[in-house]
């Protein structure tokens, strides 16, 4: 995955230490309802797409500007589907990064997929019941995407938010 310029920078000053950052991902699905996958070049597994926003950029344009940045096809989005704090991840580099992820289920609406940057090996749309090898990361926003619910996120019952002084009865 390219790191953004905006990231580097800040990579100067803090050296390897951990980032919190904005992720998106995009779980695209055509009229066949099939789903759109990328095998990623740096190592080779199939995976959902995402990516990083720039600066002041909306989590949906960031969502189908990765769309079309890594395939070449160009989606909207119609909802979204999970919003989660993922845990640390420490690359190959020694950087520590940890992202919130804001996941959207999207729907292709032009455009041939085809592999459109050096960040993916190939790209392809998969029937639901015909998917590669995936993480569970790809396989949980997938599951996600597909089911008519609000969008996912981790709850918090009343008395263990932080900050709170007495926890209520009969909760946790």
């Amino acid at each position: 995955m390219a790191i953004p310029e905006f990231i580097s920078t800040i990579r100067a000053s803090a050296g390897h230490q951990l980032l919190w950052l904005p992720g998106v991902t995009a779980i695209v699905f055509d009229d066949e309802d099939r789903v759109l996958l990328g095998r990623r070049a740096d190592n080779g597994k199939w995976s959902v797409i995402g990516g990083i926003p720039d600066p002041g950029e909306q989590p949906a344009a960031c969502a189908v500007r990765e769309v079309y940045e890594e395939t070449a096809v160009h989606c909207v989005p119609e909802r979204i589907v999970l919003v989660q704090a993922l845990e640390p991840v420490t690359y190959d580099n020694a950087d520590v990064c940890q992202f919130m992820d804001i996941t959207f289920r999207c729907r292709a609406v032009g455009g041939e997929a085809r592999v459109n940057d050096d960040e993916s090996l190939e790209v392809a749309w998969f029937a639901l019941d015909a998917l590669p090898e995936l993480h569970e990361f790809g396989l949980q926003r997938i599951k996600q995407a597909l089911v008519d619910e609000p969008a996912w996120f981790e709850p918090v019952l009343p008395g263990n938010e932080p900050g709170c002084a007495a926890p209520v009865p009969g909760v946790g």
